[in-house]
């Protein structure tokens, strides 16, 4: 190895190239053929030279070629010395091969080989190692054969793959061997021995055997003599003092003894970019930009020997990358935006600030008619002022840009709708929401009654939602609520109409009535049980009578009342009765009622005047006997007829 900034590694036959100049869009003016130069080839095996099997490998061939521009670069992948893959690319990708599901037939050394134009590389080997084998599968075509007879037997690994031997058995004894260069094997064995047996099968993945090393020969001692020769590079102006907009000047030559050096080439580069090349000496020149800062290179080649030299060379920005503000950093639809644009570092030695000139852009469209001093005001009668600014500086025919800034006006909040969540009954709690149908987030909701603030929350996120609990003691209540939205703290809030839903009030002071009055109930009449409460329809009323659980009647009225209709009432019918009233708040039942059913007006003069008729005829049958028994005391008959009887 050479002291300082040069060294020694061997390459290819070179071929002859002219000098290009320039580097990139910025450091190329004229291109002329130039020869590639190689840098590395290397191979990597990923994700690790060890893995199991299963596992996705991709072997990764890295060639670093310096050049003038684009490339044939062909490139061929090894393994244990046989060609397994082989493309061309004009590209600097790295070549990427993928083993997919790395078996153990993978496992061996893995190397990599490129050829460009006149030029051919290799990397160093690399072995990839796959562990683990699959469980192999039998398969027999019959269970229950006669002695002597061919059974057709198969073993299968079927995600294995490479040269395989595969070995069947016969109660644990080896039975038969084959090698296939498949993963699975199929053949025709016959059984001489009666009873039952048991088989199964195995398999090896055959790999390259391992070498064994051999002894040390006999020391033989060389010299190799060291070319006196060197590469040079040199950098105009030099030093610290490389300002953005000078001329640079850089040249690759060689130093010392020249002679017997035929075949000798020089490259100058810069990374992966060759700029010029010659015989002994390459040059090239640019106008200086901050991004040219950097390693350059100085490479000699004289048959398979190569020397280096490097120079870093750092150059001053003109003027720093511009930087682009807004304020108000959040801004609202057809709002003032004021834009901002400044290079905060110049080289006070070549530009004053007044030097450097602005210019804006949206969405890639010029706003500025022409350079500015760098403040620029969006007015708010834009009708979209969304978008992606970018600002760009310029000094001395240097421009630079600055990083892009999006901006999204936010939308204002829309008037909230304000609806109550489920049935909302008098004097229990309930769920009111507000919500607006369009409005940038974060946005505060508040909820009032009359003049009074219930509640407030900040919706932050889109599946959010305000929801505020409340209870009314009255129906007339709702009428009361409103709410609010705002997301512009300068601009007034948005207010809601009235919460308008129905209301749901519990049904109370149940009562049960009977048409016609209770003393004027009567056989073979018909009565009504009329039920009525105070609340909220729908209702639904029953009537029962006491001592049954069923109820006589149900119907469901939007009235306050109802009635049940009993026809042709009688004796039977008297008893206690009494309602139930429900609706969605609760359920009420009327105190009972006692029904007398009397007796009806005909029967009772049936029997007045039965009993009359007999009380008549009880009289006259006493009349009648207290008139005879008067009529016998009262006659006296003749003396003669008295004394005769004697």
């Amino acid at each position: 190895m050479v002291p300082g900034s040069c060294c020694l590694i061997s390459v290819f036959t070179l071929f002859e190239s002219e000098v290009v100049e320039g580097f990139g869009n910025s450091l190329v003016s004229s291109v002329t053929l130039l020869s590639p130069v190689f840098t590395s080839v290397t191979l990597t095996l990923e994700p690790s030279n060890a893995v199991s099997q299963g596992t996705n490998v991709t072997v990764r061939c890295q060639a670093l070629v310096s050049s003038s521009g684009f490339l044939n670069r062909k490139y061929t992948i090894y393994k244990d010395n046989t060609v397994v893959y082989t493309e061309s690319i004009t590209t600097a990708e790295d070549l990427l091969y993928s083993l997919r599901m790395a078996r153990v037939a993978n496992t061996g050394k893995y190397k990599c080989k490129v050829n460009i134009p006149g030029k051919e590389l290799s990397s160093s080997s690399e072995k990839l190692t796959v562990t683990g084998l699959q469980t192999p599968v039998l398969s027999v075509d019959k269970r229950v054969f006669s002695e002597g007879e061919e059974v057709t037997v198969g073993c299968k690994a079927p995600e294995e793959s490479g040269a395989i031997v595969f070995y069947f058995y016969k109660d644990s004894k080896e039975l038969y061997e084959e090698r296939v260069n498949a993963n699975h094997v199929e053949t025709r064995l016959r059984f001489n021995n009666a009873g039952d047996h048991r088989l199964h099968c195995d398999y090896r993945v055959i790999l390259l055997t391992d070498s064994v090393p051999s002894n040390a020969s006999n020391n033989v001692v060389v010299t190799v003599k060291e070319l006196f020769i060197t590469p040079v590079i040199s950098v105009r102006p030099h030093g610290s003092m490389i300002i953005e907009g000078d001329n640079l000047d850089i040249s690759c030559s060689v130093s010392g003894n020249l002679q017997n050096s035929s075949g000798l080439k020089v490259f100058l580069s810069k990374g992966p970019t060759l700029l010029s090349s010659g015989q002994s000496k390459a040059n090239h020149s640019m106008r200086a930009l901050a991004e040219h800062s950097g390693e350059f290179q100085c490479s000699l080649e004289v048959g398979n020997v190569v020397k280096r030299a490097t120079e870093d060379v750092r150059i001053t920005e003109l003027f720093s990358q511009p930087v682009l503000t807004m304020y108000p950093t959040e801004v609202f639809e057809r709002e003032k935006i004021t834009l901002t644009c400044k290079s905060t570092n110049y080289s006070s030695d070549r530009i004053s600030a007044s030097d450097v000139k602005y210019s804006i852009y949206k969405d890639n469209y010029t706003l500025t008619p022409g350079s500015f001093n760098g403040i620029y005001v969006v007015p708010g009668v834009v009708p979209n002022s969304s978008g992606i600014y970018s600002c760009k500086a310029d000094a001395r025919m240097i421009s630079k840009y600055s990083a892009k800034l999006p901006v999204q006006a936010k939308v204002l909040v829309s008037k909230p709708e304000i609806t109550a969540i489920g049935r909302v009954i008098v004097g229990k709690p309930f769920q009111v929401r507000c919500h607006s149908d369009r409005g940038s987030l974060p946005i505060e909701y508040t909820l009032w009654k009359k003049y009074s603030e219930v509640n407030s929350t900040t919706v932050q996120q889109p599946h959010h939602q305000a929801i505020f609990p409340v209870t009314v003691q009255h129906y007339s209540d709702m009428q009361d609520y409103k709410c609010e939205a705002r997301n512009n703290p300068k601009i007034d809030t948005v207010v809601s109409n009235k919460l308008n839903t129905t209301v749901i009030v519990p049904l109370s002071n149940p009562g049960l009535s009977v048409v016609p009055d209770l003393l004027e109930v009567t056989e073979g009449n018909e009565i009504y049980l009329i039920c009525g409460v105070e609340g909220s329809p729908p209702v639904t009323f029953k009537w029962y009578r006491r001592g049954n659980v069923q109820p006589l009647f149900t119907t469901t009225s939007t009235q306050s009342s109802a009635s049940h209709q009993i026809k042709g009432v009688g004796n039977e019918h008297s008893g206690t009765y009494y309602c139930e009233a429900i609706n969605y708040a609760n359920m009420v039942r009327s105190q009972p009622v006692t029904v007398d059913v009397k007796m009806a007006t005909w029967k009772k003069g049936l029997i007045v005047a039965c009993c009359l008729l007999v009380v008549a005829l009880l009289a006259l049958a006493c009349v009648l006997r207290y008139n005879s028994k008067r009529g016998r005391e009262t006659y006296s008959p003749p003396a003669t007829q008295a004394f005769a009887g004697v």
